[in-house]
C-alpha cells in the first residue's frame, strides 16, 4: 500500500529510509553548531495566525508571478547542489516537475545534470545559479552556455566566496559519486532502488563543471578543483561585471541584512533572496523571516523581496508573504520529494505545499494571495530583536 502523505515531514522520513546517508545528511544539515539550520525553521513557528470568520472563502487563488513569469502560486525551486545524487538525473526530474507545476525552477553550478542535459530534457526556460569562481574563464563560459540554454535569469550567490564547514560532510568523506569507502558500499547496499536508479543514468559527477573546467577530468581533480575556486574577491564591482555580460535578469542571492539589499538595488537587481544558505554558510546568523520585515522596510517596491532557508510547510510560505516577501524559494521541502519518490515526489512536495498555502489563507479571510499582508498574523513584540549597534545605541534588526 502506497504510503499516505499529509505534509513535507512525511516526505522527509521516506527520503530519510531510502537515500545514502551521506547525500541525506548533505541535505539535512547546516554549519558548525547548526543554530541558524535550527532557529530558520522554529523562528516561524514564533508567529501566529489571525483567525477570521463569516467571510466568503470561495474562488481562491494562489496565481501570482515571479520576474514577470505568470506562477501557479509564488513559489520557486531553489538551486540545490547534488540533487542528482539525492535520486538519479534528480536535476531533470525536478526541473520536469516544476515546469508541469507552473513554478520556477533554478538549477545549481554544482548540480550533477548539466544545464544543457536540462535545457533538451525540459524543452522550457529554468533560472542558473552561478557560484562566482576564481576561474574567470569558466565563469564567463558557463554564463555564455547559460544564454544558449534559453536560461531566463542568472542567480549570482553571494554568500559563497568560502566555503562554510559542515561536519557530517567531512565526517561521511561527501563525494559525488561516492568513494567506495567500506562504509559507503555497507550503506549503499542497503538502499538497493538508489543504486538501480544510478546505474541506469550517465549523470554521476558535476556535469556544468567536468569538461568545462581546466584540468578536471576526474573526481580528484574536481574535488580539489571546487574546494580552492570559491572567489573570495567577490564584491559589488565584479557583481557589476557579471551583470553586464549576462545582460538579463538578474537575481543576486544570500542578502541578509538591509544595507546589502539597498547596494543590490543600486546595482540593479530583479529580485533579490533573503537566504542565509540555509544555515549552511555563516553559523549563528538570524533566521531569514526575521531579518526579512527590515528588508522589506527598506526596498519594498524597488525589487522583488524572494525569501528562502527554513520553509516546511505552507503556512511558513504565507507567513513570508505576510511580512512583505513578494515569493519564496524552497530547497529541502523539494528534496525530500524528489529522494522519497522521484518526479512525482517533487510534485507531490508542491501540493502539499499549495494546500496548506490555500486552506491557511482562506481561513485567515482572504481569497487572492496577492492581497496578503501583515494583517493576518499576530508578531511578538521582540521578534525582530533589539540588538546594539556597532556605535552602542540600541536598535531593532
Amino acid at each position: 500500500m502506497a504510503p499516505v502523505i499529509t505534509c513535507i515531514e512525511d516526505l522527509r522520513r521516506i527520503y530519510k529510509r531510502v537515500t545514502p546517508t551521506m547525500f541525506y545528511d548533505y541535505c539535512e544539515t547546516g554549519s558548525y553548531t547548526e543554530q541558524t539550520f535550527r532557529e530558520n525553521v522554529t523562528d516561524f513557528g514564533k508567529l501566529r495566525f489571525r483567525q477570521r470568520v463569516a467571510v466568503d472563502m470561495s474562488n481562491r487563488s494562489l496565481k501570482s508571478t515571479m520576474l514577470g513569469q505568470e506562477v501557479a502560486m509564488p513559489v520557486g525551486l531553489s538551486p540545490v547542489g547534488s540533487t542528482g545524487m539525492q535520486r538519479a538525473d534528480g536535476e531533470i526530474k525536478a526541473a520536469k516537475a516544476a515546469r508541469d507545476y507552473g513554478v520556477p525552477f533554478a538549477l545549481s553550478t554544482m548540480s550533477i545534470c548539466s544545464m544543457e542535459a536540462v535545457a533538451e530534457a525540459t524543452q522550457a526556460p529554468f533560472w542558473y545559479q552561478l557560484y562566482v569562481m576564481r576561474d574567470e574563464e569558466f565563469v564567463n563560459g558557463a554564463i555564455d552556455r547559460a544564454k544558449a540554454c534559453g536560461v531566463s535569469a542568472l542567480i549570482v550567490t553571494l554568500d559563497l566566496q568560502i566555503l562554510g564547514q559542515r561536519h557530517k560532510d567531512l565526517i561521511n568523506g561527501l563525494s559525488a559519486p561516492p568513494r567506495p569507502t567500506l562504509s559507503a558500499i555497507a550503506d549503499l547496499s542497503t538502499r538497493w532502488r538508489w543504486g538501480i536508479e544510478m546505474l541506469g543514468t550517465r549523470n554521476r559527477t558535476f556535469g556544468n563543471i567536468v569538461g568545462h573546467a581546466k584540468d578536471v577530468g576526474n573526481l580528484s581533480s574536481l574535488t580539489s578543483w571546487a574546494n580552492e575556486q570559491f572567489d573570495p574577491r567577490l564584491d559589488w564591482d565584479k557583481v557589476a561585471r557579471l551583470r553586464d555580460r549576462w545582460g538579463g535578469k538578474l537575481i543576486l542571492k544570500g542578502i541578509l541584512d538591509a544595507e546589502d539589499a539597498r547596494k543590490a538595488v543600486e546595482l540593479g537587481a530583479d529580485a533579490i533572496i533573503v537566504s542565509n544558505h540555509g544555515g549552511r554558510q555563516l553559523d549563528g546568523a538570524l533566521s531569514t523571516i526575521r531579518v526579512l520585515p527590515s528588508i522589506v522596510r527598506e526596498v519594498k517596491g524597488e525589487v522583488e523581496i524572494w525569501l528562502d532557508s527554513g520553509i516546511r510547510t505552507g503556512q511558513d510560505i504565507l507567513k513570508a508573504l505576510a511580512l512583505g516577501a513578494d515569493a519564496t524559494m524552497v530547497g529541502r521541502a523539494y528534496v525530500y520529494g524528489l529522494g522519497a519518490m522521484g518526479q512525482r515526489g517533487v510534485t507531490k512536495a508542491l501540493d502539499v505545499l499549495k494546500g496548506e498555502i490555500d486552506i491557511t489563507m482562506a481561513l485567515c479571510g482572504h481569497r487572492d494571495i496577492r492581497e496578503v499582508d501583515r494583517d493576518i498574523l499576530l508578531v511578538p513584540e521582540d521578534f525582530e530583536g533589539r540588538w546594539a549597534a556597532p556605535d552602542g545605541a540600541n536598535r531593532a534588526n
